[in-house]
Parts: C-alpha cells; structure tokens; sequence
C-alpha cells in the first residue's frame, strides 16, 4: 500500500487517555461516483519488542484518519476494490472487497504500522515498517446492502487484533449513499432479538437440531497457475448453525448437509498458505485456509469462515475463526480421519466431517500422499484389538485352570 505521512501523535494519545473511539467515515470515489463508503470505529492491538521484553499497546484508529487517495481505487476487472485509510506517520488500515454475484466481503483486511513512531511504540527495539494480511474475516452482506454490525468484532491478524464497532459499510455501491437496506451482523441479530429482561423470566432452550442424516462424500480440488492441482478434498461435511428463525421467530439450531453436485470449488495455493473455498448454489460459502510452518514441516487448518444466506434466516449469516488448530499433519502426506468429528468454530457454528481426506500442499500426480490418520481412527482399530487380546486372555486362563484341574483330579487316583 502506498501511504501518505503526518503526525496524529497527539490524537492518538487524546482517545487513549479518553478511552472513547468514534466512528470515522471513509468514502472511495471515482469521478463523481461512489463505490465504497465505510462509517466505522476500530482500535488495534499490537504487540512489538522492546529491548528484553515484549510490549502491548492498544491503538485507536482517530478521527483525523483520511483515504488514501492513491491506494485506494473502485478496481477493475483485473483488480479487486480498495479502501485504505492511513493515519500518523506511517499507520494504515486496508480493507480489499471480492464478490460472487450476489454477495460482497471483505476478502482482505490489512494493517500497517511504523515501529518508527516512538510517541504508539515507545521503546521498540526495531524502526520497522511492519504490514499483516489476512483473509477471510467474515464480513459480508448481499449486492445493494449496507453491512451493519454496531457490536463489537475483533479479528486476528499475525500478532495483532483489529476490533470494529459502529461498523456500516458497503462496496459497489450503485449510489453515493448507503443502501436503507441493511444485513446485520451475527453480534446485531443477537442482541436485537433477546426478550426483555422481566421480573420472571422463563428461559425456553433452543430445540434440538433435526436429523439430517449423513452427508455424501464430496471429492473437491484447487488447481494452481499452471493447472495442476496443488489441495485435494474428500469429504462430507455437515453445518451445524444457530440463527434467527423467520418462520418459527426465535432462535434455532439447524443441522444441514453440503451437497457435492451443487457445490463448485475454488480456492488458492500459497507457499506457506492453501485455500478451499466451497459455494453451494450461492447462498452458503464455507472457506478453510491451511497453514504451513516450514520449521516443523507441519500444516493444519487454521481458519474457517462460513457465510450462508438461507431463505429461513432473517438476515444473512456469518461465522469466522482465524486461530484454529484442526486436521494437523505433515508435509508430504494427507490428513485422513474416517470418523466423524466435530470441528467448533464459534458459539453459533460447528462443522461435522464425515470420511475426510485432505492434503493442502506437496500434491503430486494429482493423488493424495499416504495419509496419517486421526486418533479417533486410530482408537477405533485399538478397541477390537484390545478385545480380541482380552479375549485371548481369557480362554487363556480358562485353559491354564482346566489343565490344573485335570492333573489334580488324576493326582487323587494313584497307588499310595
């Protein structure tokens, strides 16, 4: 990102002393139009090094932070949208927006900070000029809505946090002012939907999920630039989500399968990075991002984030988690787990897989390496084998007592 400078040193220090963050409002322009337009609050946690130690400081976005002009842009057909917003010497905040037709997100969200600015990083042992990416954040709304989540959603990013509130957003835009029609957050719905707080109050729980069976096995795979695959998928995968009801108006607990024939894969392969992103009939999108640390020659999945749009919910639905630690193997060989498991991603969302195989990187001649498998595999074959040698054991014994009863019993028949 291309960052313009200035000091907002005293600004900075103003809100943390105050301990209030208000809601900024960007708008990126082409001509006359408007294609993005954000009114968000944001603060950023960060971490750096001192000489010796490790610091923490918290860092609000101000009211002073402007668009920059010149890495912000509308995007074309061969580049995404951008809005970048930069504030003090050398701090920026980028959000890059994608979309499928009927949806838009936030495909990348983006910090940058300068460890320079002694006044945010006292002390810092570096003068770096530090930039963290990450993807998939779970913000999105439907094309010609405005994104509204008033509560507060932090988000990990490397070894930092953003946490948005009084967020209104939207990305290509068809007018230059916010849609009236807006998707509301998760985090919203909830707190729009509780009942009120009474004298006596009855609490009814959630029904149980029905039974949706198990889900059919899907084979997905992600091609790289050259077109051979680089992550193989088998799978069947079962979503477990809380939302809102329309029809029953209150909050549900839904068990639905992903369907391989109307589900299209896509996805990305990275050095130390791999993406599956699965889209069924465009009204619910599951993304996992595999990574790779090149030190212990081991990957695993460390994010998923589901986006569904179903015609019961009141609103569209979004769930992400960037610091999962699931589907852990080596590079080389393939994840394997027969057995059912049960992936929690957050409080409204978990995922079952069902005869899952997976290989995010070193695929070669397009077919899964040998696979090590999960301790539930591998307990499941453990239990007939401690059985049988139980079992074993047992007429073991038996025997060992019959051969000393028969010596007995002769014993008490010879001549004295």
């Amino acid at each position: 990102m291309k960052l313009s400078h200035g000091s907002a040193a005293l600004i900075i220090a103003w809100f943390a002393v105050l301990g209030s963050i208000q809601a900024v409002t960007f708008e990126v322009k082409e001509g006359n139009s408007t294609c993005i337009k954000a009114e968000l609050a944001a603060s950023f946690s960060i971490t750096y090094n001192t000489s010796g130690s490790t610091r923490t400081v918290q860092v609000p976005l101000p009211d002073s932070a402007a668009v920059d002009a010149g890495s912000s842009s509308c995007g074309t057909d061969s580049s995404s949208p951008w809005l970048v917003a930069v504030f003090g010497p050398g701090h920026a905040l980028g959000l890059s927006f994608s979309n499928n037709g009927s949806l838009y997100s936030v495909a990348n969200l983006t910090l940058q900070y300068n460890l320079s600015d002694a006044s945010v990083f006292p002390d810092a042992n570096s003068s770096d000029v530090v930039t963290l990416v990450s993807s998939s954040v779970g913000i999105w709304a439907t094309i010609n809505t405005t994104y509204r989540c008033v509560s507060p959603s932090t988000f990990g990013i490397g070894g930092a946090t953003v946490t948005f509130s009084d967020m209104r957003l939207e990305a290509y835009m068809l007018g230059n002012d916010l849609s009236p029609t807006e998707s509301v957050c998760t985090a919203d719905q909830a707190s729009t939907t509780a009942p009120p707080t009474t004298a006596r109050t009855t609490t009814t729980p959630a029904p149980a999920p029905t039974p949706a069976g198990t889900p059919e096995r899907g084979t997905y795979s992600v091609k790289n630039g050259n077109g051979t695959e680089c992550l193989l998928a088998q799978m069947g995968l079962q979503l477990n989500v809380s939302y809102f009801s329309l029809s029953q108006n209150k909050t549900i607990q839904d068990l639905v399968n992903l369907a391989p024939n109307l589900t299209s894969a896509s996805g990305s392969c990275e050095a130390s990075s791999a993406t599956l992103v699965l889209t069924q009939e465009q009204t619910t999108t599951i993304n996992f991002t595999f990574t790779l640390n090149s030190t212990s020659n081991k990957y695993h999945l460390s994010a998923i984030t589901l986006l569904a749009n179903w015609p019961d919910m009141t609103a569209p639905f979004s769930a992400s988690n960037t610091s999962l630690d699931y589907l852990r193997s080596t590079v080389g060989r393939s994840y394997m787990c027969n057995a059912e498991q049960t992936l929690f991603v957050v409080a409204a969302f978990s995922l079952n897989t069902f005869r899952l195989q997976v290989q995010p990187f070193d695929v070669t001649t397009n077919q899964f390496a040998s696979a090590e498998e999960c301790q539930m595999d591998q307990d499941q074959m453990l239990i007939p084998i401690i059985v049988g040698a139980a079992l074993a054991g047992l007429v073991l014994i038996v025997l060992i007592a019959y051969l000393i009863g028969r010596k007995r019993s002769h014993a008490g028949y010879q001549t004295i």
